[in-house]
């Protein structure tokens, strides 16, 4: 018989899909050491648990996770749940000696985040991973590799922004705007994705913070009515009624990297025009690239190193097998491009081969790596409040 990887997945919702699908077709368009399985969904509502079940393919669902975790026939609990409990499951996963894949940022705080890495340490035999899926898209991966192979030379400075316009007055109050829950707002949610692909691209650590700003713009959102399930607010029948945002709807930052690079780092989920522009630039002393998220098939490329008559940003389509572009090679022709759930299948994938002891195409983010982000986030979050520079030296 195959070998398989019996996966139990707790959470479902927006993450819970995109999760989901790329279980489904990892085993499909990867030749794996085992045959990822999705064994069981864990959720809190029931009546929703078993649609969502049924139409995403798990052969199980319950509304106990802790069933989920510590059934032996598990081999893989993958935590989609909000930030603040992701500790609690990870933790109990470890102890029952199952592999663990958590999403991203890896806690609400740091005091839980060094918990899970702690836990990940003592359980030697299990391994972690988190979902920095941006490190998946074949033209993050592909800068990755020209860093490594020192296409850039020395590194003088990273310019990141992830931007979204989602988040306007009329959206209501959520778990990601409590901060007891999400922990931050746009800091975690999205500049925790571009400090990591910043740090993973070019191997670099930051040093200090320098300065940082955080503002919270819509103080007050409108609250979901219970009685009749309907938003209060815009269209609503009902009163409206208001709840406290208490998390960052944009941040700012300057770091000062263990290399010397300089580095700045912004986002908002208030950048009216912009959807899902995670943005990201690097600078050397031999060439720089650039990527956007909205353009996530292409690397632009820019290479000091030719006569300067011919030198200029040239765009790389990184979608070419042939070439050995980063995961086309299981996909589709050259330019029949990839999307965003495609990252999520390439590190299903990835995760299948590492838990084998197969190499992955690129590192994949452990607990310890995504700790290390973490303390970014938290030094961010003490620089905003005391107005000054922190180092990283001093978050632990």
């Amino acid at each position: 018989m195959p070998k398989t990887l019996n996966v139990a997945m707790i959470g479902s919702k927006f993450m819970g899909r995109a999760h989901s699908n790329a279980w489904m077709k990892a085993g499909k368009f990867f030749d794996l050491p085992a045959e990822p399985v999705m064994h069981t969904i864990a959720a809190r509502n029931k009546k929703e648990l078993e649609k969502f079940a049924n139409r995403w393919g798990w052969q199980r669902a319950t509304d106990d996770w802790h069933q989920a975790v510590e059934n032996p026939e598990i081999d893989l609990v993958d935590i989609v749940t909000p930030n603040h409990v992701h500790a609690e499951e990870a933790i109990l996963a470890l102890e029952s000696g199952r592999h663990v894949a958590c999403e991203k940022p890896l806690a609400n705080n740091l005091k839980n985040a060094r918990a899970m890495a702690d836990a990940a340490k003592r359980a030697r035999k299990c391994k972690t991973f988190v979902w920095y899926n941006y490190r998946r898209c074949p033209a993050v991966a592909l800068a990755h590799q020209l860093v490594k192979q020192g296409k850039l030379g020395r590194i003088y400075q990273i310019r990141g922004a992830y931007l979204q316009d989602w988040a306007g007055p009329d959206t209501p109050l959520m778990w990601r705007f409590q901060g007891d829950v999400a922990g931050s707002g746009a800091l975690g949610d999205l500049c925790a994705h571009t400090i990591d692909a910043a740090r993973f691209i070019t191997g670099d650590e930051v040093k200090e913070v320098t300065g940082a700003a955080l503002e919270t713009v819509i103080k007050q959102r409108n609250v979901l009515d219970t009685s009749g399930g309907e938003i209060s607010g815009r269209g609503a029948k009902t009163k409206s009624k208001k709840g406290r945002s208490t998390v960052d709807d944009i941040v700012l930052f300057i770091a000062k990297m263990k290399s010397g690079a300089l580095a700045t780092f912004e986002a908002t989920r208030l950048s009216t025009g912009y959807k899902n522009e995670n943005r990201l630039e690097i600078h050397g002393e031999k060439g720089a690239i650039r990527f956007a998220f909205e353009r996530m098939n292409e690397l632009d490329w820019y290479d000091a190193t030719l006569p300067e008559n011919v030198q200029g940003w040239s765009t790389i389509n990184v979608t070419n097998g042939n070439a050995d572009h980063p995961w086309a090679g299981a996909w589709w022709p050259v330019a029949h491009v990839l999307g965003y759930e495609h990252s999520f299948v390439n590190m299903a994938a990835d995760i299948t081969l590492a838990v084998n002891g197969k190499k992955p195409i690129v590192p994949l983010p452990d607990f310890n790596d995504a700790y290390q982000t973490q303390r970014v986030l938290e030094a961010v979050m003490q620089s905003a409040k005391n107005g000054g520079a922190v180092k990283m030296s001093e978050v632990k």
